[in-house]
């Protein structure tokens, strides 16, 4: 025996058995760069001899982060140049003149994503647009996931990790000085910690899934 509704109800059961069939749309988390444990490596060859290696600490900015859907992930950070460091003061002192970076008027290097590519969980090529020198060119980062998980040490706050490399030439952001002795190609490592943010609604006392890379089989458990 067939059961007769009106049309209104039979809008109102379609819809609703609708809204209970569609998947959930995961919702991006919010992070801010942890300045203390960020920080960008760098590598140019010095005449050939040696790589000359330096770090930029401080990195501050902004994260938009869910990790079943990368390609969601918004990223923009911001580099104080005057953390640049050589390990040698009168180093420190030419590469900020503005014969090289010039952070006299340019301080900062930015860098904003646009596109990023998932490899699998935990890869991704990461491309923006980096500032440096008052020039801004396309720049892309090849970026693994080392962590997402609640940090161990107080106040405990959600905490994702990464790493990640890229090259880029210095020329291309107007910085040419003295070519027979500082090489074109800049290497970069960026070691990043970034903290979810508390001031946007989200809920950071929910349990974040732990995930760390799996140790590889020729480890050994440490002996008694």
């Amino acid at each position: 025996m067939a059961i007769f509704l009106p049309p209104p109800v039979r809008c109102r059961l379609a819809l609703l058995l609708l809204a209970t069939t569609m998947p959930v749309a995961a919702q991006s988390v919010h992070y801010e760069l942890d300045p203390v444990h960020t920080r960008v490596l760098f590598s140019v060859s010095h005449a050939g001899f040696s790589q000359a290696l330096g770090t930029v600490s401080g990195s501050t900015g902004e994260l938009d982060f869910d990790a079943d859907d990368w390609s969601s992930a918004r990223l923009r950070a911001t580099v104080p140049m005057a953390r640049l460091d050589l390990g040698d003061p009168g180093w420190n002192a030419a590469a900020l003149a503005n014969r090289l970076l010039d952070a006299g008027d340019h301080p900062e290097a930015r860098f904003v994503s646009t596109t990023i590519t998932p490899r699998d969980a935990t890869h991704a090529q990461v491309c923006g647009d980096f500032s440096l020198r008052g020039v801004t060119a396309p720049l892309c980062l090849e970026v693994t996931l080392n962590a997402r998980k609640r940090h161990p040490m107080p106040p405990f706050r959600s905490t994702v990790g990464f790493s990640a490399t890229a090259t880029l030439s210095r020329s291309a952001f107007g910085i040419d000085a003295w070519p027979s002795v500082i090489g074109d190609a800049v290497d970069l490592r960026i070691e990043a910690e970034a903290v979810r943010r508390r001031d946007n609604g989200d809920d950071d006392d929910a349990a974040e899934p732990a995930m760390a890379p799996v140790p590889s089989a020729s480890e050994s458990p440490p002996t008694p």
